[in-house]
Formats: C-alpha cells, structure tokens, sequence
C-alpha cells in the first residue's frame, strides 16, 4: 500500500507507526483510517517486531485532533455518516474472537502490545485511537477529549463500552457526558493514561521503557496475556481460569518455558528468541 497519511520505522524490534498529516494537525480521514489498519496488520505479521508504538508526526504538533473538518462537512451534506473507506479494508486481529470483529476492537485480537505515545492533543477518534491501544504514555500538558458532545454526535467507536471498563464508571460519565478537556496530568489521576513524560522525553522514554520491561518478557508469553486479557472480559471467573489451566500446559511444553526456567536457575537474563 502507498501510504499518504501514515509512516513508520522501526527502532530496534518496535515498530513506530506515525498519524502523518502535519498540515492538519493529524487530523484523521478515511485514507488514514484504511492505512492505519494496514500498517497495524503488516506490524503484527511481522516476526521481526515485539512491540508496536503509535503517536503523531512530531510536524502536526498533535497526536490526531480528530476527525478532518472537511470530513465532518461533508457528513452534514450528504445527511448521513460516510467513512471514506474501501470496501476491502484490511482485517487486522479479526477472527479471533467475534467480539474483536469491529473497528478499534480489532486491536484486541492483535498479538502484539500496542503503546500510544500521545504527543499532543487527542480528541475524539484520536483518544479512540489511543484508549484501543494496551497502554498510554501522554506528554505533559496534552489535551484529551472525546469531542463528540460538542459536534452533536453520540460516543464514538465503543468509548461508551471502554471508558467504564478503563477508569470506572462514575469517571467516564465525567467524560462520556461533557466532553471536556483533560490535561495529560488529570488523565493520569483519573487512570484513563499510564504514565506522564515530559514532551521532549517521550518516545525516549516509551522506548527505554519498552527494553526494560518487555525486554525480557517472550513474545509468547505477551502474546498469550494479551489474548486472555481481552477475551476474559467476555466471560466469567471459571471460564478464565480453565483457558488459564490449558495455556499453562501448553506453554511449559515450549521453547521459551525451558529457556526461562534455566535462566532462572542459572541467574542471568533470559534469551528468548
């Protein structure tokens, strides 16, 4: 695919996809939604990546500001939603689960962790964007909110499903039903993003974070939480727990298992492959 709206590099084993539309501000259209599934896919196939972080063209001064205006005035002209999308979009992290198979939600099916880097601010689809991923990183001061409420429109893109499951439901009323502005650091309070860098250190940081901590974690063992963690919300204590006993088993039968375990024993980091 020839990407217009999208870049990405990679950076040792994390790939690096960028929202690229600095003249806008990053502002997202149908042609950045259909790259951005692309690229996510691509990324997620790719045996050579770990780790897949998201964030705005540094350019845009912003992570993604939402919809392009000129989308939005087109929607009030033709009296009706129009994605601008094709109608052979590509399918990442579909199949898996049928409660995956939607837009956004198919991040959950992905095998791989996916960490928004908010560089700046992110309204409406871009906090969509960034709430779908695993794990947030904001730059101090940034600026989120859902938007939708001031344009008229209802919650986008499930919000109204994830925000309760993410921050509690009492804080994604406070949300969901003003649309109000959050700074990064009240984000934080509010557990809606992980961590708060200063603007200058993000990416810097996010990856220093990413070798710290998923460094020495195998790619089954994040892929394997990752599926339980999302398809455990559709399901009961048992369910879990059973899916838990089965993985387990299948695991310790593995590569990676028996190069912990001697890694353990013989106290050195482990080298998973």
């Amino acid at each position: 695919m020839e990407l217009k709206a999208i870049r990405q590099e990679d950076v040792g084993s994390t790939r690096v996809v960028l929202l690229s539309r600095p003249h806008r501000r990053n502002a997202w259209t149908g042609r950045m939604h259909t790259e951005y599934r692309w690229a996510l896919q691509q990324a997620d196939g790719d045996p050579s990546v770990k780790a897949i972080v998201v964030t705005g063209d540094p350019e845009g001064r912003a992570f993604c500001v939402g919809a392009d205006a000129a989308a939005l005035e087109g929607h009030a002209e033709r009296g009706g939603y129009d994605p601008g999308t094709p109608d052979d979009l590509p399918m990442p992290g579909y199949g898996v689960h049928p409660a995956f198979d939607a837009d956004f939600a198919w991040h959950f099916g992905l095998t791989k962790p996916v960490i928004a880097a908010i560089n700046g601010a992110a309204a409406g689809i871009g906090l969509v964007v960034a709430c779908f991923a695993d794990l947030r990183f904001a730059a101090a001061g940034s600026k989120l909110t859902p938007a939708y409420g001031k344009l008229g429109l209802p919650a986008e893109y499930g919000l109204s499903w994830l925000l309760p499951r993410m921050i509690g439901l009492g804080r994604a009323n406070d949300l969901l039903l003003t649309s109000r502005v959050v700074l990064a650091e009240e984000a934080r309070e509010m557990g809606l993003v992980n961590y708060v860098v200063a603007p200058d250190d993000l990416l810097h940081h996010v990856h220093g974070w990413i070798g710290e901590f998923l460094g020495p974690v195998a790619r089954s063992s994040l892929a394997a939480a990752k599926r339980q963690t999302y398809t455990d919300l559709h399901r009961d204590a048992a369910a879990a727990i059973e899916e838990a006993t089965h993985l387990l088993d299948a695991h310790t039968a593995g590569p990676d298992y028996a190069e912990g375990v001697a890694a353990l024993v013989q106290r050195r980091p482990p080298d998973f492959p």
